[in-house]
């Protein structure tokens, strides 16, 4: 039976069979007697996206009393979630990612603990994720941003608008007519600053053309 590990784009942890592209946590938040989740879904605000392999490491998944290990569909996924790349295992990553988001918000010499308060305001409302109003028409929306619309969350990618799925992306049949930002403004702003998101495959070959395109 799969462990209750896998996030959303909104945030939510669940379980699934399905595997994840990349690994990450929020601190301690499961127990590892039994391996199942506490009732808090955070026990700091620095929520890391890590890589699943790191110098032939290999971890028990909620298997001792330290970091509880998420996993994502994509990179995608995180970032919507309010997670950002670890600075340990994805220093590179985790460079770029700082570098936009000084150029995207416009401010310089910035700390990571710095971005973390900054994320974990954006990504939470009483304790829910939060959602904003789209800073700019959804087809100016950079690669990698995720909107919410109903039920369904969708990833903007070359200007199309796919469906997220625990499996992957497919094509979004309805039209899109009120979403809302869910990938956190301040991380937006950073994608439109130049930083590269990582994607699941199936988001590379699937036509879905966005609300109001012909």
């Amino acid at each position: 039976m799969p462990l209750q590990n896998r996030v959303t784009p909104t945030g939510e942890i669940f379980a699934t069979p399905h595997r994840g592209m990349f690994t990450g946590n929020r601190g301690i938040i499961h127990d590892p007697a039994t391996k199942t989740l506490l009732k808090k879904r955070w026990s700091t605000p620095a929520w890391l996206t890590c890589t699943c392999e790191f110098r032939g490491r290999r971890r028990e998944v909620m298997a001792t009393q330290s970091w509880t290990e998420l996993f994502f569909l994509d990179e995608a996924t995180a970032l919507a979630a309010g997670h950002r790349p670890c600075f340990y295992c994805r220093r590179d990553d985790a460079n770029r990612f700082r570098a936009a988001w000084e150029k995207g918000n416009r401010v310089h010499n910035v700390r990571m603990h710095d971005i973390d308060a900054v994320l974990h305001h954006e990504r939470l409302d009483h304790g829910k994720k939060r959602l904003h109003a789209l800073l700019m028409p959804l087809d100016q929306l950079p690669d990698g941003a995720m909107v919410q619309q109903g039920e369904e969350s969708l990833l903007v990618t070359q200007g199309r608008a796919l469906l997220w799925s625990p499996a992957g992306y497919a094509a979004s049949m309805g039209e899109l007519t009120q979403p809302m930002l869910l990938t956190p403004p301040s991380t937006m702003r950073a994608l439109n600053a130049g930083y590269e998101v990582t994607l699941h495959p199936s988001a590379r070959s699937i036509p879905s053309p966005l609300a109001g395109e012909g």
